[in-house]
């Protein structure tokens, strides 16, 4: 029908409405039934109809009572009757901001959500090789700051490498994990498209080019060599990676340290290298797992390396991405978010 159509069925709805509350001016209060159409138009309709529809409405209840006089009013009903025109107005508000039609805004982000989970999927590994992605929003509100990116290059022509980032937008929510998307795509394009040592360098770049109000990031990069288990690691204000050495049984931190993305203009990263052995594991997080407002950051760290330590007697990592975030935070209203990749024996 149009917009216009629909607000023209609402008008005549709240008329047939209008009528019915002067059969019935105590048991049908003209507050409480024009409410409804308002709610309807609020999902439905843009800001201009929904101004025709808030008027004609007004008009209606202002004429109901004026004819019933004062047992069709009521101060309660009035005062909810105010706040569903507030709430209805401020639904098309929004919707026009952004351009969305009808109650779309919810696809909208599920799509984002969607395509965020998307990118976090590791691609398939060589045989020999495991890895787990596992992504927790802030109290499981379904968008994340958190993410990672990866890819693999198996070329003809060269050894199988895996380029893999994990990303800590800064904020919570819808406003991170929407730059968290913008983001995952341009860093998922540098991937293999830049040399290892200039990839968090030109993330920075990107970052800067931005200029989010909330711009900055951390990250920690892994370029892994599969054939031979080399790996190059750096750290961008991101908590350092952990490697577990099986001939020793114990998680070790590594060493890379660096800027955080999207602060500095000169930047420079100096990587932690080291290899990965039959048995060994690696571990990359992002801080809501081990950080505790009540805490230093080593108490959160020492509890996720105890739970990654639970993990060595049964055998196998499988499910210990999925393990970590249920048992290694403290808390659950930060995005959480645990890469872990081995080598099998």
């Amino acid at each position: 029908m149009g917009d216009a159509g629909v607000a023209a069925v609402l008008i005549a709805i709240s008329v047939v409405l209008a009528l019915a509350s002067l059969v019935w001016p105590t048991a049908l209060r003209p507050t409480s039934a024009e409410s409804l159409p308002l709610l309807v138009g609020g999902l439905l309709l843009p800001r201009r109809e929904l101004r025709m529809l808030i008027a004609s409405s007004v008009l209606l209840v202002v004429a109901v009572i004026a004819v019933t006089g004062s047992e069709a009013f009521s101060a309660g009903t009035a005062l909810v009757y105010l706040a569903i025109i507030a709430v209805s107005y401020e639904w098309a508000r929004r919707r026009d901001r952004v351009g969305l039609r009808a109650v779309r805004a919810d696809v909208v982000l599920v799509e984002l959500r969607e395509r965020l989970r998307v990118h976090g999927e590791l691609p398939p590994l060589p045989s020999g090789w495991v890895a787990e992605v596992e992504l927790r929003p802030a109290y499981d509100s379904g968008m994340a700051g958190d993410f990672a990116v990866s890819r693999l290059d198996t070329g003809p022509d060269r050894a199988p490498t895996l380029d893999l980032a994990l990303v800590d937008v800064s904020g919570k929510g819808v406003d991170a994990g929407t730059r968290a998307l913008l983001l995952s795509g341009a860093l998922g394009g540098l991937l293999g498209a830049v040399p290892p040592d200039r990839f968090l360098i030109e993330a920075n770049r990107y970052l800067l080019r931005q200029r989010w109000p909330e711009g900055f990031a951390t990250a920690v990069y892994l370029h892994l060599e599969l054939d031979t288990g080399m790996y190059r690691i750096e750290n961008a204000g991101h908590p350092p990676a952990v490697q577990l050495e099986a001939g020793s049984g114990k998680w070790q931190l590594a060493r890379s340290r660096g800027p955080l993305l999207g602060i500095f203009e000169d930047v420079r990263y100096r990587p932690d290298t080291g290899r990965l052995r039959p048995g060994d594991a690696l571990l990359l997080y992002t801080d809501g797992l081990i950080e505790d407002r009540t805490h230093e950051l080593e108490v959160g760290l020492d509890r996720m390396l105890g739970a990654a330590e639970r993990l060595i007697p049964r055998g196998t990592f499988r499910g210990g991405a999925s393990y970590l975030v249920d048992q290694a935070p403290a808390r659950t209203d930060d995005d959480r978010a645990v890469v872990l990749l081995w080598r099998e024996r």
